[in-house]
């Protein structure tokens, strides 16, 4: 759960940068790939962990 936080936050802070370049085409790349790491870092809270919680039967 910490990587995934990690990931939104490393995200936030690339879009943020892309944001500012927004401009230029780097820009608009940095903000779309901060934007990426936003999302696929709460999906990744959000999916079912199957390897940490073991089901007992």
């Amino acid at each position: 759960m910490t990587a995934s936080w990690i990931v939104v936050i490393i995200g936030a802070a690339v879009s943020c940068l892309g944001w500012y370049l927004s401009p230029h085409a780097w820009g608009y790349g940095l903000f779309g790939f901060g934007l990426a790491h936003i999302v696929l870092g709460m999906m990744d809270m959000f999916r079912f962990a199957s390897d940490e919680e073991p089901q007992s039967e």
